[in-house]
């Protein structure tokens, strides 16, 4: 071991007998405070903050659409990305007015300021509460810097990062820092930002009055935001000049005169033209490395539209305390966003505006049901002709309450077809679904599909995943309803970026989200028809009839497939649909969560669907929708989904798999069996056990159509004749027993006998008595068929342009 120098050995000896040694137990005990202060106090010159280690994005980062039209300047987004100056490119009357109110003696104290320390101290004393602070400029950017609560541990931790501040930065770098972060209210950070933003101007040319107003926000900027609360700003200003009088830097002449000069402020939009939703979350999404200029998929015409339909559908539904909305069009070819909308208005702060709905997490209601009925199709668990049983139904879960799920209704439909439990959002045959699903498997589906918020385990979410227990995002549903409209054979990756433009400027191709993997396949013999299959059901008119009726909002002049959605208490609505163009999806609620007033997804956020689909269509119709691959349709008796016999009353078509038709060939329907009764051939329902409580309290009308009747068309409907297609049928649909004694007549002329359910007839113009007759008229309609004069595909919406 090496032995110390024999001098330094002696004057450790001494220092020890002297200052140690003689010493009483209070001294020594005092020394080793000393001691320890001192070697706190310097450490922070071990562990220094730099300029460097806090430098901000200084770029301001313009936008404009698809087609180079401007949509808006960022300034600011948040403290580290805003509008950076140097001390000397700020007004000095705006340095002299933050110093005066916020730390008068910066420049001739350390991190702390021990004077106001004891002031502050003192006057909670005398006065029993907090009556001024003691935080210095420093201490404030060490704020600024690691936000933390107003707590003993973070006080100290706060004055820890004062003094490396102060160990690596002169004042006049702080104070730069400081004024650049500052918190200036509406999302606005920054000196410069606040400047060209409230007075569009410079930081370097403000006046007095103003940088005396911008100096008094940071006290509260929230409370002191000039656009929502300019009488106390006022009352603030009056103090930060008041403060500037007493410190000398200007008389109370000049005081007075500030304080009652008018400062005229700029427009609420801070520069933005539109999107301003998608542009901050956009800037955002951005690396680190990115262009001032970015060209981005929006439309602005169309980003203006839905904008406007926004508000004038929230307006409409105000008096159902309906206040937000936000809404989302892809391009379903190129996956492009076409537009996003947030908010009924980003800028009305005192509604909340800025709160974004196209990423807000809230409760999906049945939208997530297409995606359960389609994994159950592809894992062949149910075919489309499957019938679910729509009867009280209740699971034992332990520890808790029996779940007993419900309809939106309240009522039960019994046995019912999965094309019409998906297409009425029936509640009991989705979870039925569900249990078969199991729901890790369909948890696991769901997040393959991009629904990353979803991730807890499934015993969190239970059965009431497919209704609505867990949390997405618009966005989410809208990726996915896209990928539906695809077939399931597509990309989930969106693009918000024009990617042409980061090529040609050597970055790299910015995507607004991680490429998720694409959707998981369907059967291999047959990879897109259980997605075919859904888009049908989800775009049959005719299916959701029960629940929406045959001509609702959701039903447009052209092929497309659509969802609602209503979560619990009425808190959100939700319509995502799409044709072969376009996917639109949107959201009508409330951001505080206060429940609308019976407001559903059809009344709620289907009308602002159905206005942005046929805005979208205006000059050209879709496509329509392919047919299942695959598949092919046969006749099923519309009860039991299986093939009909003689006593079943009403048919329809469904789809099959070919390899399905053996057993639908030979497993006819056992709902209906014919008996006889005094020489008369009648029907009789024959519904399995499960049904036995809830058939015993229905009309057996309802069930049972023994009485012929017509059922197509109804009594007072008309009917469109195109003068161009000379071939135009009319399907008249009868139910009941038909027999060979049973004869239709239209109009007093006998037009068929040993006649089916189905009679097709050509349309001819003019008013028509369509009569079912057995012997006697047993049931009849009138119906009118008129000579269409111009053929419109656009039905329920129209715009006008402005003169």
């Amino acid at each position: 071991m090496m032995k110390l120098p024999q001098r330094l050995r002696i004057i450790i000896q001494l220092v020890y007998q002297h200052l140690w040694q003689r010493r009483s137990a209070k001294i020594r005990v005092l020394l080793i405070l000393i001691f320890l202060s001192l070697i706190v106090r310097w450490l922070p010159y071990f562990a220094p903050i730099t300029e460097k280690d806090i430098q901000q994005d200084q770029q301001a980062i313009e936008f404009s659409d698809r087609n180079g039209l401007p949509l808006g300047t960022i300034l600011t987004r948040d403290q580290d990305h805003t509008s950076i100056i140097t001390l000397d490119q700020a007004s000095p009357i705006f340095i002299e007015a933050i110093l005066a109110t916020e730390d008068a003696g910066f420049y001739y104290h350390g991190a702390l300021d021990f004077k106001a320390i004891v002031r502050s101290i003192y006057q909670a004393i005398e006065a029993k509460k907090v009556i001024s602070g003691a935080s210095t400029i420093t201490m404030q950017l060490a704020r600024m810097l690691e936000p933390s609560p107003r707590i003993l541990p973070a006080k100290l931790k706060e004055i820890w990062l004062s003094w490396r501040l102060t160990a690596g930065m002169n004042k006049d770098a702080i104070l730069q820092a400081y004024i650049n972060r500052l918190p200036m209210g509406s999302n606005i950070y920054g000196l410069e930002a606040a400047s060209r933003i409230y007075f569009g101007i410079s930081a370097k040319d403000l006046n007095l009055a103003q940088g005396s107003i911008l100096a008094a926000i940071p006290n509260n900027p929230t409370h002191l935001n000039p656009y929502i609360g300019w009488e106390s700003l006022k009352k603030r200003q009056k103090y930060v000049l008041k403060r500037m009088t007493q410190e000398g830097y200007i008389s109370s002449t000049q005081a007075q005169k500030a304080y009652e000069e008018e400062i005229p402020l700029q427009p609420r939009q801070q520069g933005i033209i539109a999107a301003p939703h998608f542009l901050f979350w956009l800037a955002s999404q951005l690396p680190s490395q990115h262009p001032n200029q970015i060209q981005t998929t929006i439309d602005l015409p169309l980003q203006k539209f839905v904008e406007t339909q926004v508000r004038e559908v929230i307006r409409t539904l105000k008096p159902n305390n309906v206040h937000q909305g936000a809404a989302l069009v892809i391009d379903n070819q190129t996956g492009e966003v076409l537009a996003y909308v947030g908010s009924k208005d980003y800028f009305a702060e005192e509604e909340l505006g800025r709160n974004d709905g196209v990423q807000a997490l809230r409760q999906p209601g049945s939208t997530l049901k297409p995606f359960l009925y389609q994994f159950a199709l592809e894992k062949r668990l149910i075919r489309g002709n499957s019938v679910l049983a729509d009867v009280p139904t209740h699971y034992a879960i332990p520890g808790a309450k029996l779940y007993s799920p419900s309809d939106y209704s309240e009522t039960f439909s019994g046995p019912v077809r999965v094309r019409i439990a998906l297409a009425n959002s029936l509640n009991i045959p989705a979870v039925r679904v569900l249990e078969k699903v199991g729901v890790e498997n369909f948890l696991t589906r769901l997040q393959k599909l991009g629904f990353e918020h979803l991730n807890q385990p499934p015993e969190y979410y239970g059965l009431g995943l497919i209704l609505g227990s867990g949390e997405v995002s618009l966005w989410e549903l809208a990726r996915a309803y896209r990928l539906m409209a695809k077939s399931g054979n597509n990309s989930l990756t969106l693009m918000t970026i024009k990617s042409e433009l980061f090529l040609n400027n050597n970055y790299s191709i910015i995507k607004n989200s991680q490429r998720l993997s694409t959707s998981p396949q369907s059967s291999p013999s047959t990879p897109s028809s259980s997605w075919a299959l859904i888009t049908d059901m989800l775009s049959d008119r005719y299916a959701r009839s029960k629940a929406f009726g045959i001509d609702s909002i959701l039903n447009l002049p052209f092929p497309a497939a659509v969802k609602t959605g209503t979560s619990s208490n009425f808190r959100d609505t939700w319509t995502i649909g799409f044709t072969s163009d376009y996917t639109v999806a949107t959201w009508v609620g409330n951001f505080d969560g206060q429940p609308m007033r019976q407001v559903s997804g059809v009344m709620g956020a289907a009308p602002l669907w159905n206005r942005i689909l046929l805005h979208l269509h205006e000059q050209k119709l879709p496509q329509p929708f392919h047919s299942p691959e695959g598949m092919v349709k046969r006749p099923i008796c519309a009860l039991s989904g299986l093939k009909p016999t003689p006593p079943c009353p009403s048919i329809v078509q469904e789809y099959f798999y070919s390899e399905d038709l053996t057993d639908y060939e030979n497993k006819p329907d056992t709902f209906y069996e014919s008996i006889s009764e005094n020489k008369n051939s009648l029907s009789r329902l024959n519904l399995p056990s499960e049904y036995n409580e809830w058939l015993a309290k229905q009309p057996i009308s309802d069930l049972m159509p023994t009485n012929l009747r017509i059922l197509f068309p109804r009594n007072g409907d008309i009917f469109l004749l195109d003068s161009n297609n000379k071939e135009q049928k009319l399907e008249f649909q009868l139910g009941g027993k038909i027999d060979k004694s049973v004869e239709l007549w239209l109009n007093g002329k006998k037009i068929g006998t040993n006649i089916s359910n189905s009679f097709f007839w050509e349309l001819k113009e003019g008013l028509w008595t369509l009569e079912i007759r057995k012997g006697k008229i047993v049931d009849q309609v009138s119906f009118e068929v008129k000579l269409a004069k111009v053929r419109s595909p656009y039905r329920g919406f129209s715009t006008s342009k402005k003169p």
